[in-house]
This record gives C-alpha cells, structure tokens and sequence, in this order.
C-alpha cells in the first residue's frame, strides 16, 4: 500500500512550519520532503535539512531534466520537490508531507489525484501582520508584500481537503495529527495493511 501523500500550504506567518515541525516530532510514520530552493538560508537554518540550497543556474537544469515534481516561484525565489524521493518514499510506504505553496498544489493534483490538502488559515489578517513583525525577519516593504501574497493566497483555500485556523497553536497542531490519522483509518488504506484482519470477515 503506497503511502499518503500531504500537502499542507499556508500563507507566510501562519505558523505551517511549525505545526509540520510538532507532527514529525511525535509521528515517526511522517516524512518530510525536503524542497530545493535558490532562496538564500535564513539564521539557523541548514542545508538538506530545512531545504535544498542551490544556486538559480542549477535550479533551471532541473527543470529541464524533469527531475522536479512540481515547481514554484515565490517572492521573487524558486522552490521544487524532487519526482523521484517522493515516488521511492511512497512506494516503501512512507506518509510524505510536503511544504509548498497553492501553484506547487495544483500541479501536484494534477499528477497525484490522491493527494490530500490540508490549508493553514491565520486567525485574521491582522494577527497575520503582528506575526509577520514579531518575528523581525522581514523589513516593513516585505511585510507588506507578504500580506499582499497572504490574501491572494487564501483565495485558494476551497482547493483544499482540510482547513486549519491556527488561532491556538496547541489546538491547531491536534487538528493536523487529527488528519493525518484519520486518512490513514480510510477503509482501502486498512483493507490493503490489515488484510488478515479484515478479509475473513468478507469481500472487502
């Protein structure tokens, strides 16, 4: 039985990475796909652990070798998923969890029907603004742009299987665990992991 696949998006501020982060501490079944990205590292930040980094000449020879599953420019930086870890992962039966943004969504729902979506909402767009500065990693010019992207971004939010309001991170973050156990108990994920159990009982 492949394993599930989850998308979780959210606009920057709302707190996905560290949801994400809080499900792979406690669920070992998890998988995180690593991005590549030409974007330049933030402050504590390591390569091959929170991205890929590369440089935009090597990004772009990517691209045209096929190697990306889906591709994404974002505030000015490009961001891909590797086409072949994410197939070996699944096909070994790993739950992979991918962090991008609606564009890279829609074109992995093209490839993967069974892709689950999961959205990331912040309360308001003004407990999104004092997230943004609160964190004092972005310039008032970038946070701006940033709320701009925010409301184009939450446009999309009806693309999605799940939503999530991070209005309180604990409570969020038993919703996202909530998810991903949930499609696991899914009756073909069961039927194909469980089948001694349930084929004596009939056809399934």
């Amino acid at each position: 039985m492949p394993g599930n696949l989850f998308i979780v998006c959210a606009p920057s501020g709302a707190g996905k990475t560290s949801l994400v982060a809080e499900l792979l501490k406690r669920d070992s079944r998890v998988r995180l796909s690593v991005s590549f990205t030409t974007r330049a590292p933030r402050p504590a930040e390591i390569d091959g652990r929170d991205y890929h980094f590369i440089d935009s000449a090597r990004f772009q020879a990517m691209v045209e070798q096929g190697e990306f599953l889906e591709s994404a420019e974002v505030h000015g930086n490009f961001y891909g998923t590797s086409q072949t870890w994410i197939a070996d992962q699944r096909a070994a039966g790993h739950d992979i969890l991918l962090e991008i943004d609606w564009q890279g969504a829609q074109q992995v729902r093209t490839l993967i029907p069974d892709v689950i979506g999961i959205f990331v909402m912040p309360p308001s767009l003004p407990a999104l603004r004092a997230r943004l500065e609160n964190r004092r990693q972005d310039s008032a010019e970038v946070i701006e742009r940033r709320l701009r992207a925010a409301r184009s971004e939450i446009s999309h939010v009806s693309e999605f299987d799940y939503v999530i309001i991070n209005k309180e991170f604990e409570e969020a973050r038993r919703d996202l665990s909530a998810v991903v156990r949930t499609s696991r108990l899914l009756l073909s994920s069961q039927s194909a992991r469980h089948p001694e159990i349930l084929k004596p009982f009939g056809k399934i």
